[in-house]
């Protein structure tokens, strides 16, 4: 397996020719660089008006490996070919190494950039990028892997130290500025030709630059937080997704104040995972702190990471979490039972929320609402907490992730096991556990009685082996003294109900009244209507059986808009063209099932004696669609009549369109799990002058990240879409 690197956008607020003479004072010696034992020229090449600069190295290295290992290997040093290319007009220095020893067994490549900052010409940003790939190695592949991993990771950090080591040097010597080339009139630009060997240029493959210390012409912290294209934006909340390009770069500093301190891998695995949620969920990319609770619930594995975000975030869209503050209204029952609520923060800065768990009448709750309000209501109460994270990072100066949970056991009873309560207690926990990881920094749980370690049972096989770890309990009042609730709650915020002088405005609860219970059957009700409440549907598609949308086109030039997300396997997206209404199934023989149903449904229209260019025409070219894609787009319809939006599976040859199977034909392949693919999906008409005007209206904003109709609170188009649209052409998909 190869692994990868890239590094977040290192700055350097000193001008480029002065951190390219501290680039120079490296060599020929380096007391910071033991590893590096010694260089030789290969090549070297300048023009003859100075403006290029070219080099190439064998560098030898002495890499920090088990003696033993090197006995096996035959060798005591490893060898590297560097390549340097400077371009002192366009003042950037580009760095190519790769090794030589072992290049059969190993494959280690790298690339690195000295530049100007794109919003500062009086700053220099440094980028790299590597690759590591062990085809064999004597049987010590994963050794050698950890090794080299180990050696790098530990050569970045030591990159800043050396640049910032000779700039202090050369503050020192007297030196703060270094005029910048500019080419002789009377000197045109030429070829490059051999010259005299210069000053050597630095060695080691890995260096990493970070800003010094904060000075009184830096700007605020915000204007850090990415080096990207005039137009974009730093990341904005998770409920108000950020557009994101692949042009779009962290920069270090904004890592470490609204991040924290990550390492080297750490950070290349944020760039690497959220650079593929650019390229496949374009207008919907989560803020970086979110993705990053991801990865850490992973151990920053890449692809566990981005399997459990992706599905993460498509929940979200079903459901529309992401606008669950805004219009989930909670019931009065809530605010009259319900004994949780936040209550100031605890000594780390982190929103702390208190729970009376011990004096909530959970059976009548449950009774009274039903098991999805209750869920959405905690649902809210974490979007709630995501949001206070982000105030408390900027009010304390430094990231605040997560938040502390305060639950008080006191009157914790047999009657709060009851089935069903305990059955809506594992529920909320797996969706919690599933959407929100590494959003708990720490769990006090309080008062616990004799009781609760039937609870505890219960429930702990639900919860992740790293949120458990966060979790301490106390015993009758052992919560009081040292090592207790004062180590992590300042004294004067204490609730008064355990003890403290402040008062807490969480409800005491108590028994809710059966005259506010609802039947099973109005239960079930008003479940089934919370969360069939979405613009989204979700369909199989099956090897042979694709799943087909009919559109009714009345006024030529409408357009008909989609958006949708590849839930499992690879589809291709297609839309066809009919002056005919195909036949709508029976209900009896859709394999339909509710919103909430993981099969999802699938319906087919176009009849098998249908032919393609006769009774049917394709309006759009297909477009293969990957697992996990978030695709968007537009069409503007020439013709009225009937429009089919059709998801088929990836493998089904292009001719098959002329002749579909029916379901009956493929009954067989319906059982097989890898002959399944699934999407969730929206599609809206508009008339084209809403269009344009959405578009517009888009447009004066900035950016053109979504369009939102009377109906639509999630419809995205890309800025290809808007432009064919206002030259009233075909439009096919921007993913």
């Amino acid at each position: 397996m190869v692994q990868k690197y890239q590094s977040p956008v290192r700055v350097y607020k000193q001008p480029f020719e002065l951190v390219m003479a501290a680039y120079e004072r490296r060599f020929p010696t380096c007391p910071l660089i033991p590893m590096f034992v010694g260089s030789d020229v290969l090549s070297e090449d300048q023009s003859e008006d100075g403006c290029m600069h070219n080099v190439e190295r064998r560098c030898k290295l002495d890499v920090d490996a088990p003696r033993l290992l090197k006995r096996i290997a035959g060798v005591d040093y490893v060898y590297f070919n560097q390549k340097n290319s400077l371009n002192r007009l366009q003042r950037t220095l580009h760095i190519e190494s790769h090794n030589e020893t072992f290049s059969n067994r190993v494959i280690i490549s790298e690339e690195c950039c000295y530049s100007v900052h794109p919003e500062n010409e009086e700053w220099t940003c440094f980028e790299q990028s590597a690759s590591l790939d062990i085809k064999s190695f004597f049987g010590f592949e994963s050794t050698v892997e950890k090794i080299a991993m180990k050696q790098y990771a530990s050569s970045i950090k030591k990159g800043k130290e050396i640049i910032e080591y000779y700039l202090n040097q050369l503050e020192e010597d007297g030196i703060s500025h270094v005029p910048r080339w500019s080419p002789d009139p009377a000197s045109p630009v030429r070829p490059l030709t051999p010259v005299l060997r210069l000053p050597e240029l630095p060695v080691t493959p890995a260096i990493s630059i970070t800003a010094p210390a904060e000075s009184a012409s830096t700007p605020p912290p915000d204007s850090l937080a990415l080096v990207c294209k005039e137009g974009t934006s730093p990341p904005g909340s998770l409920n108000e997704p950020i557009v994101g390009t692949p042009d779009d770069k962290l920069d270090a500093d904004y890592i470490k104040r609204y991040l924290g301190d990550l390492t080297p891998l750490q950070e290349s695995c944020l760039i690497r995972l959220r650079g593929w949620l650019q390229e496949t969920h374009k207008g919907k990319i989560p803020k970086d702190e979110h993705i990053l609770r991801f990865l850490r619930a992973r151990d920053f594995n890449m692809e566990k990471a981005r399997e459990i975000l992706c599905q993460s975030l498509t929940w979200r869209k079903q459901h529309q979490v992401d606008y669950l503050l805004e219009t989930w209204s909670c019931p009065q029952v809530l605010h009259d039972y319900y004994t949780g609520g936040w209550h100031h923060h605890d000594k780390d800065g982190r929103p702390l929320y208190i729970l009376r768990l011990g004096q909530m009448d959970t059976k009548g709750l449950v009774r009274a609402l039903g098991e999805e309000s209750l869920l959405r209501h905690v649902l809210s109460i974490n979007e709630e907490g995501l949001r206070r994270c982000e105030e408390n990072t900027k009010v304390f100066g430094r990231p605040i992730s997560c938040w502390t949970c305060l639950v008080d056991l006191e009157g914790l009873n047999m009657r709060h096991l009851w089935r069903p309560g305990v059955k809506a207690l594992l529920r909320i926990i797996e969706v919690v556990e599933a959407n929100y990881p590494e959003t708990l920094g720490r769990l006090l749980i309080l008062r616990a009685p004799r009781v609760f370690p039937v609870l505890w049972t219960l429930v702990s096989p639900f919860i992740d082996e790293n949120t458990r770890k966060k979790f301490l309990i106390y015993a009758g009042n052992d919560y009081q003294g040292p090592g207790g609730l004062v180590d992590y709650i300042d004294k004067e915020i204490i609730p008064d109900f355990l003890g403290g002088e402040c008062m807490c405005e969480v409800p005491e609860g108590g028994l809710v009244p059966k005259s506010l219970y609802r039947t099973p059957e109005e239960l079930e009700t008003e479940d089934i209507r919370l969360w069939t409440e979405t613009i989204y549907q979700s369909a199989s598609v099956f090897k042979g059986a694709p799943h087909e949308l009919l559109v009714e086109i009345i006024d030529a030039s409408s357009v008909i808009t989609w958006d949708f997300d590849v839930c499992k396997g690879d589809v291709v997206f297609n839309i066809y063209h009919s002056k005919r209404a195909p036949q709508q199934p029976r209900k009896d023989q859709q394999a339909g099932h509710g919103i909430t149903s993981p099969g999802g449904n699938n319906v087919q229209l176009i009849d098998k004696s249908w032919m393609l260019g006769q009774d049917y025409s394709m309006v759009e070219s297909p477009l293969t669609c990957k697992e996990g894609e978030s695709v968007q787009g537009s069409h503007v319809t020439r013709w009225p009549g009937f429009y089919i939006l059709q998801w088929r599976f990836h493998s089904m040859p292009a001719c098959a369109a002329t002749n579909l199977p029916r379901m009956d034909d493929v009954l067989a392949s319906l059982q097989v799990s890898s002959y399944k693919c699934k999407v969730m999906y929206y599609t809206e008409v508009l008339g084209s002058e809403d269009f344009r005007t959405a578009c517009c209206d888009v447009q004066s904003l900035g950016s053109m990240t979504s369009l939102e109709s009377s109906h639509s609170g999630f419809s995205q188009l890309s800025a290809a879409t808007t432009s064919s649209s206002q030259s009233q052409s075909s439009s096919m998909i921007s993913r």
